[in-house]
Protein backbone atom coordinates (compact mmCIF):
# COMPACT_ATOMS: atom_id res chain seq x y z
CA UNK A 1 0.00 0.00 0.00
CA UNK A 2 1.31 3.36 -0.74
CA UNK A 3 1.28 5.80 1.85
CA UNK A 4 0.20 9.63 1.56
CA UNK A 5 2.86 12.28 1.49
CA UNK A 6 3.53 13.80 4.74
CA UNK A 7 1.27 17.04 4.59
CA UNK A 8 1.67 20.41 6.65
CA UNK A 9 0.93 24.21 6.14
CA UNK A 10 1.22 25.24 2.29
CA UNK A 11 4.78 25.75 1.71
CA UNK A 12 6.48 27.08 -1.36
CA UNK A 13 9.56 29.53 -2.45
CA UNK A 14 7.08 31.47 -5.27
CA UNK A 15 7.27 35.06 -4.93
CA UNK A 16 3.57 34.98 -6.72
CA UNK A 17 1.03 35.82 -4.17
CA UNK A 18 -1.13 32.39 -3.06
CA UNK A 19 -3.61 31.66 -5.84
CA UNK A 20 -7.24 32.85 -4.71
CA UNK A 21 -8.84 29.46 -6.12
CA UNK A 22 -7.25 27.37 -3.57
CA UNK A 23 -9.41 26.20 -0.86
CA UNK A 24 -9.27 27.83 2.38
CA UNK A 25 -11.40 24.52 3.96
CA UNK A 26 -8.92 22.08 4.52
CA UNK A 27 -7.14 21.00 7.99
CA UNK A 28 -3.84 19.66 5.92
CA UNK A 29 -2.30 20.32 2.70
CA UNK A 30 1.06 20.10 0.46
CA UNK A 31 0.67 22.55 -2.42
CA UNK A 32 3.05 24.01 -4.95
CA UNK A 33 2.03 26.89 -7.10
CA UNK A 34 4.39 27.98 -9.97
CA UNK A 35 4.21 31.04 -13.08
CA UNK A 36 0.06 31.18 -12.99
CA UNK A 37 0.51 33.34 -15.78
CA UNK A 38 2.61 30.96 -18.11
CA UNK A 39 3.47 32.12 -21.82
CA UNK A 40 0.37 31.38 -24.09
CA UNK A 41 3.35 29.58 -27.03
CA UNK A 42 4.00 26.87 -24.13
CA UNK A 43 2.79 23.28 -25.11
CA UNK A 44 2.03 22.19 -21.78
CA UNK A 45 2.74 24.39 -18.61
CA UNK A 46 1.58 23.37 -14.75
CA UNK A 47 0.51 26.02 -12.49
CA UNK A 48 0.01 24.17 -9.39
CA UNK A 49 -0.64 21.21 -7.67
CA UNK A 50 -0.52 19.53 -4.27
CA UNK A 51 -2.05 17.49 -2.01
CA UNK A 52 -5.41 18.02 0.69
CA UNK A 53 -7.00 16.92 3.48
CA UNK A 54 -10.51 18.25 3.75
CA UNK A 55 -12.11 20.06 6.25
CA UNK A 56 -15.55 19.08 7.35
CA UNK A 57 -16.88 21.67 5.45
CA UNK A 58 -15.10 21.23 2.54
CA UNK A 59 -17.36 22.42 -0.76
CA UNK A 60 -15.99 23.74 -3.58
CA UNK A 61 -18.99 25.26 -5.81
CA UNK A 62 -17.31 27.05 -9.46
CA UNK A 63 -18.87 28.01 -12.88
CA UNK A 64 -15.71 28.01 -14.46
CA UNK A 65 -12.33 27.64 -14.34
CA UNK A 66 -9.32 29.49 -15.43
CA UNK A 67 -7.02 26.11 -16.17
CA UNK A 68 -7.24 22.13 -17.14
CA UNK A 69 -7.61 20.48 -13.56
CA UNK A 70 -7.08 16.85 -12.83
CA UNK A 71 -7.83 15.37 -9.22
CA UNK A 72 -7.56 11.67 -7.57
CA UNK A 73 -9.31 10.91 -4.36
CA UNK A 74 -6.87 8.37 -1.98
CA UNK A 75 -9.12 8.85 0.82
CA UNK A 76 -12.38 9.98 2.15
CA UNK A 77 -15.62 10.06 0.25
CA UNK A 78 -17.32 12.78 -1.29
CA UNK A 79 -19.88 14.08 -3.85
CA UNK A 80 -19.36 15.44 -7.64
CA UNK A 81 -21.68 16.96 -9.52
CA UNK A 82 -19.61 17.22 -13.07
CA UNK A 83 -21.76 17.86 -16.45
CA UNK A 84 -24.65 17.70 -14.66
CA UNK A 85 -24.22 14.14 -13.17
CA UNK A 86 -23.60 13.30 -9.72
CA UNK A 87 -20.65 11.26 -8.81
CA UNK A 88 -19.99 9.31 -5.41
CA UNK A 89 -16.58 10.08 -4.97
CA UNK A 90 -14.11 7.09 -3.03
CA UNK A 91 -10.72 6.34 -3.75
CA UNK A 92 -9.55 5.36 -6.81
CA UNK A 93 -11.71 8.09 -8.47
CA UNK A 94 -10.20 10.61 -10.75
CA UNK A 95 -11.77 13.12 -12.73
CA UNK A 96 -11.35 16.30 -14.89
CA UNK A 97 -12.45 19.93 -15.41
CA UNK A 98 -11.27 22.94 -16.79
CA UNK A 99 -12.68 26.57 -18.72
CA UNK A 100 -16.54 26.76 -19.01
CA UNK A 101 -17.21 23.36 -16.75
CA UNK A 102 -18.87 24.06 -13.98
CA UNK A 103 -18.33 21.66 -11.03
CA UNK A 104 -18.93 20.85 -7.05
CA UNK A 105 -17.06 19.15 -4.42
CA UNK A 106 -18.24 18.45 -1.01
CA UNK A 107 -16.26 16.49 1.39
CA UNK A 108 -19.07 13.71 3.64
CA UNK A 109 -17.68 15.25 6.97
CA UNK A 110 -17.89 11.35 8.56
CA UNK A 111 -15.44 10.77 6.04
CA UNK A 112 -13.75 13.69 4.84
CA UNK A 113 -11.85 13.51 1.79
CA UNK A 114 -7.40 13.54 1.04
CA UNK A 115 -6.96 13.99 -2.70
CA UNK A 116 -4.32 14.97 -4.92
CA UNK A 117 -5.18 17.47 -7.81
CA UNK A 118 -3.03 19.39 -10.57
CA UNK A 119 -3.74 22.91 -12.57
CA UNK A 120 -2.17 22.60 -15.93
CA UNK A 121 -2.45 25.05 -19.15
CA UNK A 122 -1.12 25.15 -22.54
CA UNK A 123 -2.26 24.48 -26.34
CA UNK A 124 -1.73 20.39 -26.15
CA UNK A 125 -3.31 20.13 -23.03
CA UNK A 126 -6.84 19.42 -24.07
CA UNK A 127 -5.28 16.76 -26.78
CA UNK A 128 -3.73 14.78 -23.96
CA UNK A 129 -6.37 14.81 -21.73
CA UNK A 130 -8.98 13.58 -24.34
CA UNK A 131 -6.13 11.09 -25.76
CA UNK A 132 -6.21 9.56 -22.13
CA UNK A 133 -10.20 9.50 -22.34
CA UNK A 134 -10.31 12.24 -19.22
CA UNK A 135 -11.96 15.26 -21.29
CA UNK A 136 -12.43 18.19 -19.00
CA UNK A 137 -16.09 16.96 -17.51
CA UNK A 138 -15.39 13.80 -17.07
CA UNK A 139 -14.73 11.15 -14.54
CA UNK A 140 -13.67 7.40 -13.60
CA UNK A 141 -12.19 4.81 -11.74
CA UNK A 142 -8.55 3.71 -12.08
CA UNK A 143 -6.90 0.50 -11.40
CA UNK A 144 -3.15 1.54 -10.42
CA UNK A 145 -4.09 4.18 -7.94
CA UNK A 146 -0.86 3.66 -5.81
CA UNK A 147 1.07 4.24 -8.86
CA UNK A 148 -0.39 7.56 -9.89
CA UNK A 149 -0.35 8.46 -6.60
CA UNK A 150 3.77 8.36 -6.46
CA UNK A 151 3.67 10.17 -9.13
CA UNK A 152 1.90 13.07 -7.80
CA UNK A 153 4.12 12.86 -4.84
CA UNK A 154 6.91 13.40 -7.23
CA UNK A 155 5.36 16.41 -8.85
CA UNK A 156 4.93 18.16 -5.96
CA UNK A 157 8.30 17.50 -4.48
CA UNK A 158 9.60 19.12 -7.89
CA UNK A 159 7.03 21.89 -7.48
CA UNK A 160 7.97 22.96 -4.14
CA UNK A 161 11.93 22.41 -5.21
CA UNK A 162 11.49 25.55 -7.15
CA UNK A 163 14.72 25.43 -9.63
CA UNK A 164 15.43 26.88 -12.92
CA UNK A 165 14.29 23.49 -14.52
CA UNK A 166 10.90 22.71 -12.52
CA UNK A 167 8.79 23.87 -15.14
CA UNK A 168 10.08 21.87 -17.18
CA UNK A 169 10.23 18.75 -14.63
CA UNK A 170 6.81 19.09 -13.65
CA UNK A 171 5.49 19.23 -17.65
CA UNK A 172 6.94 16.23 -18.01
CA UNK A 173 5.76 14.42 -14.72
CA UNK A 174 2.28 15.60 -15.65
CA UNK A 175 2.57 14.04 -19.35
CA UNK A 176 3.55 10.74 -17.73
CA UNK A 177 0.51 11.01 -15.34
CA UNK A 178 -1.91 11.68 -17.65
CA UNK A 179 -0.48 8.24 -19.66
CA UNK A 180 -0.69 6.33 -16.30
CA UNK A 181 -4.36 7.35 -16.00
CA UNK A 182 -5.15 6.48 -19.24
CA UNK A 183 -3.55 3.10 -19.37
CA UNK A 184 -5.74 2.33 -15.95
CA UNK A 185 -8.61 4.09 -16.43
CA UNK A 186 -12.19 3.05 -16.65
CA UNK A 187 -15.40 4.85 -16.99
CA UNK A 188 -17.92 5.66 -13.61
CA UNK A 189 -20.28 3.59 -15.44
CA UNK A 190 -18.76 0.51 -15.86
CA UNK A 191 -17.06 0.82 -12.40
CA UNK A 192 -20.37 0.36 -10.85
CA UNK A 193 -21.03 -3.21 -12.40
CA UNK A 194 -19.94 -6.31 -9.72
CA UNK A 195 -17.40 -7.32 -12.43
CA UNK A 196 -15.46 -4.34 -11.85
CA UNK A 197 -15.88 -4.74 -8.14
CA UNK A 198 -14.13 -8.22 -8.61
CA UNK A 199 -12.11 -7.12 -10.65
CA UNK A 200 -10.40 -4.92 -8.32
CA UNK A 201 -11.16 -7.22 -5.21
CA UNK A 202 -8.84 -9.61 -7.09
CA UNK A 203 -6.19 -6.99 -8.19
CA UNK A 204 -6.29 -6.20 -4.58
CA UNK A 205 -5.38 -9.33 -3.76
CA UNK A 206 -2.78 -10.01 -5.94
CA UNK A 207 -0.55 -6.94 -4.65
CA UNK A 208 -1.30 -7.93 -1.09
CA UNK A 209 -0.06 -11.13 -1.18
CA UNK A 210 2.10 -11.78 -4.01
CA UNK A 211 5.27 -12.70 -1.91
CA UNK A 212 3.41 -15.97 -1.22
CA UNK A 213 1.71 -16.97 -4.87
CA UNK A 214 3.47 -18.50 -7.52
CA UNK A 215 0.50 -18.91 -9.85
CA UNK A 216 -2.49 -18.60 -11.70
CA UNK A 217 -4.44 -21.33 -9.96
CA UNK A 218 -3.28 -20.07 -6.64
CA UNK A 219 -4.59 -16.01 -7.43
CA UNK A 220 -7.46 -17.99 -8.83
CA UNK A 221 -8.06 -19.93 -5.26
CA UNK A 222 -7.30 -17.27 -2.88
CA UNK A 223 -9.70 -15.10 -4.85
CA UNK A 224 -12.49 -17.11 -5.02
CA UNK A 225 -12.91 -17.07 -8.73
CA UNK A 226 -12.28 -19.65 -11.99
CA UNK A 227 -8.67 -18.96 -13.47
CA UNK A 228 -10.43 -18.40 -16.50
CA UNK A 229 -13.03 -15.77 -15.44
CA UNK A 230 -9.93 -14.10 -13.86
CA UNK A 231 -8.33 -14.06 -16.83
CA UNK A 232 -11.63 -12.10 -18.22
CA UNK A 233 -11.67 -9.68 -15.90
CA UNK A 234 -8.12 -9.12 -16.70
CA UNK A 235 -8.19 -8.63 -20.28
CA UNK A 236 -11.31 -6.40 -19.96
CA UNK A 237 -10.06 -3.87 -17.16
CA UNK A 238 -6.52 -3.81 -17.42
CA UNK A 239 -3.56 -3.80 -19.39
CA UNK A 240 -1.76 -7.26 -18.50
CA UNK A 241 -3.16 -10.68 -17.64
CA UNK A 242 -3.15 -11.69 -13.97
CA UNK A 243 -0.32 -13.82 -13.65
CA UNK A 244 1.88 -10.88 -15.96
CA UNK A 245 0.72 -8.27 -12.81
CA UNK A 246 1.72 -11.13 -10.16
CA UNK A 247 5.79 -11.10 -12.21
CA UNK A 248 6.19 -7.83 -12.04
CA UNK A 249 5.59 -7.39 -8.70
CA UNK A 250 7.24 -10.23 -7.68
CA UNK A 251 10.35 -9.47 -9.76
CA UNK A 252 10.39 -5.84 -8.86
CA UNK A 253 10.78 -7.19 -4.50
CA UNK A 254 13.24 -9.62 -6.07
CA UNK A 255 15.27 -6.56 -7.77
CA UNK A 256 15.15 -4.78 -4.32
CA UNK A 257 16.65 -7.50 -2.30
CA UNK A 258 19.47 -8.11 -4.88
CA UNK A 259 20.51 -4.54 -3.92
CA UNK A 260 21.69 -5.59 -0.06
CA UNK A 261 25.51 -5.93 -0.54
CA UNK A 262 26.56 -9.87 -0.50
CA UNK A 263 22.80 -11.06 -0.91
CA UNK A 264 23.02 -14.35 -3.64
CA UNK A 265 21.32 -15.03 -6.56
CA UNK A 266 20.46 -18.23 -5.83
CA UNK A 267 19.39 -16.85 -2.49
CA UNK A 268 16.81 -15.02 -3.92
CA UNK A 269 15.27 -17.36 -5.86
CA UNK A 270 15.04 -20.12 -3.25
CA UNK A 271 13.41 -17.25 -0.95
CA UNK A 272 10.66 -16.22 -4.14
CA UNK A 273 10.53 -20.52 -4.44
CA UNK A 274 12.21 -20.94 -7.25
CA UNK A 275 14.50 -24.45 -7.37
CA UNK A 276 16.54 -23.48 -10.23
CA UNK A 277 18.15 -20.19 -10.34
CA UNK A 278 18.06 -20.33 -14.08
CA UNK A 279 14.61 -20.21 -14.26
CA UNK A 280 14.39 -17.39 -12.07
CA UNK A 281 16.83 -15.72 -13.90
CA UNK A 282 14.75 -16.05 -17.23
CA UNK A 283 11.80 -15.18 -15.59
CA UNK A 284 13.38 -11.89 -13.62
CA UNK A 285 15.09 -10.87 -17.05
CA UNK A 286 11.29 -11.21 -19.26
CA UNK A 287 10.17 -8.77 -16.48
CA UNK A 288 12.90 -6.28 -15.82
CA UNK A 289 15.12 -6.88 -19.51
CA UNK A 290 17.89 -7.83 -18.12
CA UNK A 291 19.51 -10.48 -15.56
CA UNK A 292 19.94 -10.37 -12.55
CA UNK A 293 23.76 -10.42 -12.86
CA UNK A 294 24.02 -7.42 -15.33
CA UNK A 295 20.97 -6.14 -12.85
CA UNK A 296 23.63 -6.35 -10.11
CA UNK A 297 26.84 -5.07 -11.98
CA UNK A 298 24.23 -1.85 -12.80
CA UNK A 299 23.55 -0.84 -9.32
Amino acid sequence: MTTVLPMMPDSTTSTQPVPDFFSPQVREARRFYLDLSPPARQPLAVVCGGLERSAVDYSIERADFSYFAIELVVRGKGTLLLSAQEVPLSPGTVFAYGPKVPHQIRTDPDDPLVKYFVDFTGHRAGTLLRQQDLEPGTSGRVSAAGEIQRVFDELIRNGLRSTRRTPQLCAALLEYLLLLIGESLSTWEAAQTPAYATYERCRQCIETNYAALTSLPQIARLCHVTPAYLCRLFRRYDHQTPYQLLMRLRMNFAAERLQNPGTLVKQVAAEFGFDDPFHFSRAFKNVLGLSPEKFRRLR
